[in-house]
């Protein structure tokens, strides 16, 4: 990308991980943290932001959907729960009969 389409400053890297899992926020699992990225003029960030590199140049990247583990997923919790407490009350039985 030429050094003239780059905008303002937006955000950065906050965490790294190579790993899959839920992660929130600004993580990256290609770029190091602390990897700056910038707006491009003219362009929504919706659409595309603009990443510096490690030689100051600036890639292109084009947004392509919320990463799937990103978003909170509340029937998951409500299932950790759920088994949390069906196990708690088998204990709570088998315990009680064990006498």
């Amino acid at each position: 990308m030429e050094t003239e389409q780059i905008g303002s400053n937006i955000g950065k890297v906050t965490s790294f991980s190579d790993k899959e899992g839920t992660y929130l926020g600004n993580f990256s699992n290609h770029y190091p943290k602390g990897t700056e990225y910038y707006n491009i003029k003219g362009v929504d960030i919706n659409e595309a932001i603009a990443i510096k590199i490690n030689d100051g140049s600036f890639i292109k990247a084009n947004y392509e959907g919320e990463y799937a583990g990103a978003s909170f997923d509340w029937r998951r919790v409500l299932w950790y729960i759920a088994g949390s407490f069906l196990l708690i009350l088998v204990i709570v039985i088998v315990k009680n009969n064990w006498k």
